[in-house]
């Protein structure tokens, strides 16, 4: 059995290059990790979150400790801070997240969108092509090794996180057949607060890919918040070694996916760009999942039936 924990950052609102806190991205990712290795990398983070926040020592319940969250936006803030203390302390605590994941034999899984000027999006459709080309992915994995696995997403209000699962549900449940057989269930959702997994998933998206991501398909926005020139060190310390992480595949047509993936619709670069010495391209888009052009086609990319059913084992 593997786990996968989900969260995004950013949002489909339209990208207005005047207005300096204006979003240029959108990515939603997270990571998976065996069964057998979850107990070992929740006491890790939590030993992490300690070492970083010596205060979480002195509080007398678990429960207490993993209740604070130590959040990706503010990690965030500390590589926009002038202060190189602050840096240095940002860094140093991705990095030593990065070995958590690679010591629990984890991978990252993520698709990040970059707007063009001025277009509007559809925000829900975005998100559940998302949420659906990363369980294809997922399942892909563990037919790979013959394992079940629960994916779960970062829970967002009632509305929205129905939406964002019905496409998984039909291509479980539909008349066509299982195609997702390794995944017994639909995504299912959890509260950051009393998921340890989703704050990672948290910092992974909002603390690396995000910002990352940003100052490299969207750097000419110079006056942008989020394309903070800090950023480039996120994006060349910690970027290779997500690739590093990544699970990537080729489909029947020989084309490589999987893994993080970018859309980019402001300049059409791919993700070897975000992930450069990882000698990982991720130019690709899951079939039947384009990359995004306008509304219209994002959610037709939602309920395409054109997509394809995952590999079997």
């Amino acid at each position: 059995m593997y786990l996968c924990y989900i969260d995004e950052s950013g949002t489909g609102q339209p990208l207005n290059p005047y207005v300096p806190d204006s979003v240029p991205v959108m990515a939603i990712g997270g990571f998976t990790v065996p069964e057998s290795q979850m107990r070992a990398l929740a006491w890790d983070f939590i030993a992490l979150k300690k070492q970083f926040r010596p205060e979480l020592g002195k509080l007398s319940k678990l429960s207490q400790v993993v209740h604070h969250e130590i959040k990706g936006e503010t990690v965030r803030k500390q590589f926009r801070s002038s202060g190189r203390k602050q840096k240095r302390m940002a860094h140093r605590f991705i990095g030593q997240l990065l070995d958590i994941l690679e010591r629990r034999n984890c991978t990252v899984m993520a698709r990040i969108w970059v707007k063009q000027d001025g277009v509007a999006n559809n925000d829900t459709a975005m998100y559940a092509a998302s949420v659906t080309a990363i369980c294809a992915n997922f399942e892909h994995y563990l037919a790979e090794s013959s394992s079940s696995g629960i994916i779960v997403l970062d829970s967002r209000n009632p509305t929205d996180n129905a939406g964002n699962v019905h496409c998984v549900t039909t291509h479980k449940f539909g008349k066509g057949g299982d195609r997702m057989p390794h995944l017994p269930e639909s995504p299912v959702f959890g509260h950051s607060n009393t998921h340890l997994g989703l704050q990672i998933a948290d910092l992974l998206v909002s603390a690396v890919l995000a910002p990352a991501a940003a100052v490299t398909y969207a750097g000419d926005l110079v006056a942008n918040v989020h394309c903070h020139p800090g950023f480039h060190d996120i994006r060349d310390l910690h970027c290779p070694r997500l690739g590093d992480l990544q699970h990537r595949y080729q489909t029947p047509a020989g084309k490589w996916t999987g893994g993080i993936v970018v859309s980019d619709a402001r300049g059409h670069r791919s993700a070897g760009k975000l992930l450069a010495s990882a000698g990982k391209a991720a130019s690709e888009a899951l079939p039947g999942l384009p990359a995004q052009s306008t509304p219209q086609e994002m959610a037709s990319a939602v309920s395409s039936p054109e997509s394809p059913a995952p590999a079997s084992s």
